[in-house]
């Protein structure tokens, strides 16, 4: 089977619609952002890295702006989905996808890894889609998609605060669907699997200091085994879902979290 990368793009699907990425300055945050902006989208990237994320805005031209966000501050999260309002003139999709992993074995880990994750990983997802329902719900309408995990449908061994903190962005997606649903609002997630970017380069790290691979790349490759599609996945794999979550493709689909994973965890 072919490894080589390929981008298929649809343009003007996304003509006249504002999206918001948090976390969008690299990794998949990034290549969804740049999916959404060639399909025809504008693009506010919210990244806490401003550097990154004006960077990766500058390359995706007119369409792309940047905006520092730390998306456990709720004044940052509100300040992020205005500017979108102000530069493009409305809020259509939010993508929560800012997130931080931790590697750990469960019995060394502690409350202050507890509060670090919950306050990025849960909490920034609820603030996001608080603020967001805010601003979609007064304008008619408008679509979340968090961004969970392979590990918010079973848990892992070593990643198990990272693991609960993906299960319960599954828990308050389809809580939030229920809820928003007669506000316009539809609500869903994405569960990634094994993909090559930095994320998964600090887990396969994790793993050799703590004496559970000899080296790195050992348990990229280890968890990659069986993946039915052949091989483990590109940030690019997760770029499609994300343009049709903000189509209207997607309006009859909510409450759902969709496994892109290349066949990883079948349910």
């Amino acid at each position: 089977m072919s490894t080589k990368q390929q981008t298929v793009t649809t343009p003007g699907r996304l003509d006249g619609r504002t999206c918001v990425v948090t976390g969008g300055g690299r990794g998949i945050g990034a290549a969804m952002a740049a999916r959404l902006a060639a399909d025809g989208a504008n693009v506010v990237i919210a990244d806490v890295d401003e550097g990154t994320a004006a960077a990766t805005a500058d390359g995706l031209g007119e369409r792309a702006s940047a905006v520092a966000c730390d998306v456990s501050d709720r004044a940052q999260v509100a300040a992020a989905f205005d500017h979108a309002i102000d530069r493009f003139g409305g809020l259509d999709v939010v993508f929560n996808n800012a997130g931080v992993a931790l590697t750990k074995p469960l019995m060394q880990t502690d409350e202050d890894d507890f509060e670090r994750l919950m306050r990025i990983n849960v909490r920034g997802v609820l603030t996001g889609t608080q603020e967001a329902a805010r601003r979609m719900g007064a304008r008619g309408g408008g679509k979340i998609v968090n961004t969970a995990s392979i590990a918010g449908k079973q848990g892992y061994p070593m990643l198990s605060l990272y693991s609960a903190t993906k299960f319960a962005v599954v828990a308050l997606t389809q809580a939030a669907a229920r809820e928003l649903a007669g506000e316009g609002i539809t609500v869903n997630a994405i569960c990634p699997g094994v993909v090559g970017t930095d994320m998964w380069t600090e887990i396969d790290r994790a793993f050799v200091a703590h004496g559970m691979a000899e080296r790195e790349g050992e348990t990229f490759a280890k968890f990659s085994e069986g993946i039915l599609v052949g091989r483990p996945s590109r940030a690019d794999d997760l770029a499609g879902i994300a343009s049709f979550f903000a189509s209207p493709d997607s309006d009859y689909v909510t409450g759902q979290s969709w496994q892109v994973d290349g066949g990883m965890v079948l349910q």
